[in-house]
């Protein structure tokens, strides 16, 4: 008789809430970096107005999020899944790092993953949300350990109508990691458990985010200068 599966692990989640994250002041209090410093990409660097968080920044603190991941679920086996496309970026680096962090530590498996479509960033501003899941089937959540790794949180509305959606398929667990979040007054004070970096209410791109496309193949997260906006508009236009 063949002997019984190993009991997988059970995550242990800290009883303190979600983790700490780093806050990056806003501009009137500390000024972002200037962009002369960093090598930025030539057809980009007139339509920027600063560097927000440098690509070195971004990486150290990746690395951080995945060792308190993998802290947390103690061996547990998590089904990560991807928003895309913004968050492409930040989930492949998250990955790097959390492989890192099993290499050789535990007999089973560390994870899985799928990706998703949601919707509700339109231009500058966020518009309704509306959840268009697509790319899996939502019926294997059910009793899995579920990470939902996402680039940026707005106003949390988008995730605040997500959840409930994935609740309904039965996930033993369900956990959001974000690399930023938003600080707005009109915020529906989503919590993120694991959280990169709080930051002040500009419009950022680099690192997989955009604007109409643009600007995910830098490697800073840097302030758009609204000024280039009709340019960028006129571009998306051009190629529909």
């Amino acid at each position: 008789m063949a002997d019984a599966p190993p009991k997988r692990p059970e995550p242990s989640f800290p009883s303190t809430g979600p983790r700490k994250c780093i806050r990056v002041p806003d501009i009137t209090e500390v000024p972002a970096y200037a962009l002369d410093a960093f090598s930025i990409p030539l057809h980009y660097q007139e339509d920027l107005e600063s560097v927000l968080i440098p690509s070195g920044l971004i990486q150290a603190r990746i690395e951080k999020l995945a060792e308190d991941i993998f802290a947390d679920y103690d061996g547990a086996m998590i089904h990560m899944l991807c928003c895309l496309k913004g968050g492409a970026g930040f989930f492949s680096d998250l990955i790097m790092y959390l492989k890192r962090c099993y290499s050789r530590r535990t007999p089973t498996v560390p994870f899985t993953f799928d990706f998703i479509r949601v919707s509700s960033y339109k231009g500058t501003e966020s518009g309704d949300v509306k959840v268009t899941a697509v790319g899996m089937d939502f019926e294997q959540l059910k009793g899995k350990h579920v990470l939902l790794v996402e680039d940026i949180v707005d106003t949390g509305r988008t995730m605040a109508a997500l959840l409930p959606e994935l609740q309904k398929h039965g996930p033993s667990t369900l956990r959001v990691c974000s690399l930023l979040q938003k600080r707005l007054d009109n915020s529906a004070n989503f919590i993120v458990d694991y959280l990169g970096f709080s930051v002040p209410n500009h419009f950022v791109v680099g690192y997989c985010l955009d604007y109409e496309e643009y600007f995910r193949d830098m490697d800073h997260i840097c302030l758009l200068d609204t000024k280039c906006l009709p340019k960028y508009d006129a571009l998306a236009m051009s190629y529909k």
